[in-house]
């Protein structure tokens, strides 16, 4: 299976250009699916800071100058931005107004007033985008080769979540699975974490069974992380050349028995005396690079 890529330029729906002449006759536009997008951009933007918000619309926000940069970079289609006059006090804010207006993006200027309502941070950098996400599916990951996949059992900590994204991208990881009770992959606080890695890296979300079954399908090999588990050491020797997917869990129930139960190895990091665990991110970025660098 190869990974289908979109051109690497700005995409923007049509309807999404019209969002500035709509707003001044009070309507709306339609967004992706049909879903109505406010007029107002502020609107719209509170009202992606919800989960079941942007799961109904197929729409997140995007804040900050990095990673509104980020997202142009990569081909994220982008609906619309609003920015706070802080924007253009720095040339690289302007530069990222910019490169917005020249794919026609509309941008919504607001009082700083306004846009601290809106912020995520508590240092917000004057914009914030609305984007369509990627649709990843499982077509888009290429199992070709000696592929390591991450799997993410139900992290509730978006940092952590955003930081196993961009840990996985980091070294090479072919994909990400999250699945049930792991944070929105694209939750404000996620995406700042992952730095930019959701735009480029498969992200696929799975039930259980779903996840298992597609694991059997294409042979892929289950490593579940545990304390009581084999010294890595010991089972990088035994690694392979199919499909591995290394699973980590909740930072503290871990991984859930029956995961466990259908996983070929059970594989622990030894600690130092006295040390009690890792935390979840760095333990799957020492996972990710031994298994890879076995391979």
């Amino acid at each position: 299976m190869t990974r289908g890529r979109r051109p690497a330029r700005l995409a923007l729906r049509a309807d999404g250009a019209k969002l500035q002449g709509w707003a001044a006759r009070g309507r709306g536009a339609r967004g992706p699916g049909g879903v109505r997008i406010a007029s107002n951009l502020t609107s719209t933007i509170r009202d992606l800071k919800r989960r079941k918000a942007r799961g109904r619309r197929g729409l997140a926000i995007v804040e900050g100058v990095r990673l509104v940069e980020e997202a142009v970079a990569s081909g994220m289609r982008i609906l619309g931005a609003v920015a706070a006059p802080d924007l253009a006090r720095s040339s690289r804010g302007s530069a990222v107004r910019g490169a917005l207006e020249q794919h026609a993006v509309p941008v919504e200027d607001v009082s700083a007033r306004t846009f601290a309502t809106l912020a995520d941070t508590e240092t917000p950098q004057g914009i914030i985008a609305v984007v369509e996400p990627r649709r990843w599916t499982a077509e888009d990951v290429s199992l070709a080769g000696a592929p390591v996949l991450l799997v993410i059992d139900g992290v509730q900590d978006p940092g952590n979540v955003g930081t196993l994204l961009r840990t996985a991208h980091a070294l090479g990881a072919r994909g990400s699975i999250a699945l049930r009770g792991t944070a929105d992959v694209w939750g404000p606080k996620t995406l700042r974490a992952a730095m930019g890695a959701t735009f480029r890296h498969p992200v696929l979300s799975f039930d259980d069974a779903g996840f298992i079954a597609w694991a059997r399908r294409h042979d892929v090999t289950l490593w579940a992380t545990a304390a009581d588990g084999e010294p890595l050491e010991r089972a990088i020797g035994g690694t392979g050349n199919g499909v591995i997917a290394v699973i980590v869990g909740n930072e503290g129930a871990g991984i859930r028995p029956h995961l466990n139960a259908v996983s070929a190895r059970r594989v622990a990091i030894p600690l130092a005396p006295g040390a009690e665990s890792l935390n979840v991110a760095v333990a799957a970025g020492i996972l990710l690079y031994e298994v890879t660098r076995a391979r």
